[in-house]
């Protein structure tokens, strides 16, 4: 029993020792404090190597210039008392004290220091924190400090990141085989940064063993950021086709179903996306508490808002010109313009913001190289909600009934009792309907302007054509179809040459195929 608490009195007196030996001096805070930039740092660097409470403060201190030189020892300003760095106790400020002089150099090391030791706080966010602003960190100096959070790290992402940190430290070494090592570790990562870090080593690696270890791990590198950009290419048509699909489910109705070529469709559009900017501005101005929500409320708005125009257009214009397209497409392209001119004199010529409420903001990090923005997922399964809603409207209920009766026999209809006028009326106000729900989804990942919906009219209408008319299947794989396909091409073309090489492309299908990729199934095929 008495040898037991003697081993233990023993051992309590060795870690006063060594605390004893780790704590601030006032020796190593002068050294930190004033003398050449090179000799400054290195004394920061072994500071950091074994902090304790006084060093951190101290650093902190010296980083926000809160620290005086007078002769021999380094004083802390805490507002108008001197204090010692090293005990705590008030001192005097003499009169010949002298500001420490920080260069940009000296303040980024202080960062630096600064982030890792936040590697040892017990708040995750803070270690988070610390991990993002060392991951190009490659100063062999702070692997200490590194391997020292590695040994009581319990999150396994962050603790990966630090492997990497400190493989991309082990580059630097003197040592052959830790290089190799390093370059082994870093052949998984899967971050741009490392090609850049392994491209630099491999300019001034002289072992034979180290350099082909070093290009096997590039190659891997960049295989694994290849597939990557792959990805984020696919996921970027995706979220481009989805948006074109709302916006064309609309014609596939109003043009597919009823034959009406309605230029004022990117102005339904716009008129749901101004829809939405007016939800936001009474969710601020009157349920600030509950704006998170107000997107929600948004969508019946601007689907009503687009709805009722349509049904104003079918029933003021456009019934009376079925059967004449040209006269048609020119009534609505001249209520296109009135309508923008309107949303000018109401909301101003300028675009307008539309805010994305908290759980669209952030994304899913897949890669190191691909994040998938979740205003854009939530787009995309918007998209194919509305899609599933317009299929069971057109095929299941007793409306989509009326107006597959009126598309394939009118005359046939009106004889059965179907008031025809009524279905065109609810179908064109539907399609309209689906084109606010398209603007009010366009308002969370642009700007909000008069000329929202020409950007969009186009292609929507070349959707429709391609996919077939009158074929919400067709509409879906057209949809996605040129979205994937136009993003693959900027990649190697450039935007615009992309647009020109869809176009290409669609008027040749539609030239070998002209009823589309879809054909309405009949009895006979002209």
């Amino acid at each position: 029993m008495l040898l037991h608490i003697f081993q233990r009195l023993i051992a309590c007196v060795l870690l006063c020792a060594a605390a004893q030996a780790h704590a601030l001096t006032a020796e190593a805070a002068r050294a930190m404090a004033a003398g050449d930039t090179d000799d400054r740092i290195a004394a920061l660097q072994t500071a950091i190597a074994t902090p304790d409470d006084a060093t951190v403060a101290f650093i902190r201190a010296m980083a926000d210039d809160a620290v005086k030189i007078a002769g021999d020892r380094a004083i802390v300003l805490q507002g108008d008392q001197g204090r010692d760095p090293v005990t705590g106790a008030p001192v005097a400020i003499p009169d010949d004290a002298e500001d420490i002089v920080n260069n940009n150099r000296m303040r980024g090391e202080f960062d630096t220091a600064l982030a890792s030791l936040q590697l040892l706080s017990a708040d995750l966010q803070q270690r988070r924190a610390a991990v993002e602003a060392l991951r190009e960190e490659s100063d062999a100096s702070r692997l200490p400090l590194i391997d020292k959070a590695l040994a009581v790290e319990q999150d396994a992402l962050l603790k990966a990141r630090l492997e990497g940190i400190r493989a991309r430290m082990w580059l630097g070494s003197a040592d052959a085989a830790q290089r190799q090592q390093a370059a082994a570790h870093l052949a998984t990562s899967g971050d741009p940064a490392t090609r850049t870090v392994l491209i630099e080593q491999l300019r001034g690696e002289e072992d034979p063993q180290v350099k082909a270890a070093l290009q096997k791990a590039l190659k891997t590198v960049e295989e694994s950021l290849l597939w990557g950009e792959r990805l984020a290419a696919m996921f970027s048509g995706i979220s481009l086709g989805s948006i074109l699909l709302l916006v064309a489910l609309g014609l596939a109705i109003t043009y597919g179903l009823m034959g009406v070529i309605n230029m004022a469709h990117g102005e339904l559009m716009m008129i749901g996306a101004y829809a939405t900017y007016v939800m936001q501005g009474v969710f601020q101005r009157y349920f600030p508490g509950a704006f998170d929500w107000y997107l929600v409320a948004a969508v019946p708005v601007a689907f009503m808002a687009s709805a009722l125009m349509g049904a104003v257009l079918e029933r003021g214009v456009i019934r009376f010109l079925y059967g004449r397209p040209l006269e048609t497409l020119l009534a609505t392209w001249g209520i296109s313009l009135m309508l923008q001119q309107l949303v000018r004199s109401v909301f101003g010529a300028q675009n307008v913001g539309v805010e994305n409420p908290s759980w669209m903001s952030g994304g899913v990090q897949l890669m190191e190289n691909l994040q998938l923005p979740w205003n854009r997922v939530i787009i995309v399964a918007f998209a194919f909600a509305v899609l599933a809603g317009v299929a069971f409207l057109i095929s299941k209920t007793r409306l989509g009934l009326f107006v597959r009766g009126v598309t394939q026999n009118r005359p046939i209809a009106s004889c059965m009792g179907v008031n025809t006028a009524r279905v065109d009326t609810y179908a064109f106000a539907l399609g309209s309907g689906i084109a606010g729900l398209a603007g009010c989804a366009l308002s969370q990942v642009g700007n909000v302007g008069p000329d929202l919906g020409q950007g969009y009219i186009v292609d929507s209408f070349m959707v429709v054509v391609l996919g077939g008319v009158g074929q919400l299947a067709g509409t879906v794989y057209a949809a996605l179809g040129l979205g994937v396909l136009n993003k693959f091409l900027e990649g190697w073309t450039g935007a615009v040459l992309a647009k020109i090489a869809v176009l290409v492309l669609i008027i040749i299908f539609i030239q070998k195929r002209p009823q589309g990729i879809f054909a309405v199934k009949g009895r006979t095929a002209d």
